[in-house]
């Protein structure tokens, strides 16, 4: 597996593959890789002729610094699992290579930004639509894999590159869990062992909130009792569980179709985020 710290490397790369006529995949990751970053990356290998990973710790994202401080960077590790995953190229540039003296230049989707995550994390979307557009551009790939898990980044991403014409199919690959249904993250490594133990308490109350609606219940009772479920094992704060439209995420009074429940909630000093599809109700 060859490591580009630089675009000058990765062009030279891809160049080389475009001219034996190969199709180049890339995944984006922030390092610190598990079993769901791999999933990407055997499903980029299936489609693609060429896999590219990039790893990067995007400072433009993240609106805690102390999020940014603590988050794990494990470089080391992570090539060692990607090479014999099928990956070709590496892609971990410093933050100068990415961000030079002068940048002044910030991605924003409006609409698909706000609320959920948007409301409590100010920034994040902005920081990471203008990353992954650069990622996009800087490695001329045709496809990008991301994971269900980040719904909302997922559909910001469809947008932009709707909106800005970008030469590049998204897949999106489904949320891999543990075998007790908590979404693998980079963020459970920091879970204390008491909480790791509650943390499946997130998945478990969408889960049985989706089937609920599914089955007409009343939006509005489950939703508060998905809260106070979560809140009674000992989650500190539920920032939101929202029902909506899978692609504009407008909200939803009325699981009406196939709509998508969404929730953030914080365990100690992790904060977590998890997704279902609510299927359409019987009869519809």
């Amino acid at each position: 597996m060859q490591v580009a710290r630089s675009l000058t490397d990765l062009r030279a790369a891809v160049a080389h593959w475009r001219a034996a006529d190969e199709t180049v995949a890339v995944v984006p990751t922030m390092g610190a890789l598990h079993d769901g970053h791999l999933s990407l990356v055997a499903a980029a290998r299936a489609a693609c002729d060429r896999v590219i990973v990039t790893l990067f710790v995007n400072p433009r994202q993240f609106d805690r610094a102390e999020d940014l401080l603590n988050y794990p960077r494990t470089e080391d590790r992570d090539r060692a699992v990607l090479g014999p995953a099928g990956v070709d190229l590496l892609f971990a540039p410093g933050v100068d290579e990415v961000y030079p003296p002068g940048f002044a230049t910030s991605i924003h989707v409006a609409g698909l930004s706000e609320g959920m995550c948007g409301d409590f994390r100010p920034g994040h979307f902005d920081g990471m639509a203008t990353i992954v557009t650069k990622l996009f551009l800087m490695t001329g790939a045709d496809r990008a894999f991301f994971g269900e898990k980040d719904w909302q980044q997922l559909q910001i991403v469809r947008r932009l590159v709707a909106d800005l014409n970008i030469p590049i199919a998204i897949a999106a690959c489904p949320t891999l869990r543990e075998a007790d249904g908590l979404a693998l993250s980079s963020r459970n490594a920091r879970l204390s062992v008491a909480d790791r133990a509650t943390a499946p308490v997130l998945y478990a109350a969408l889960s049985r909130a989706a089937a609920q609606l599914a089955a007409g219940a009343e939006v509005g009772r489950v939703l508060d009792d998905a809260r106070a479920a979560m809140r009674n094992c000992g989650f500190s704060r539920v920032e939101y569980l929202d029902l909506r439209h899978p692609e504009t995420l407008a909200p939803l009074t009325r699981a009406e179709g196939l709509a998508r429940l969404l929730a953030a909630a914080w365990l100690g000093p992790v904060r977590l985020i998890d997704n279902v599809e609510v299927p359409a109700p019987a009869g519809e």
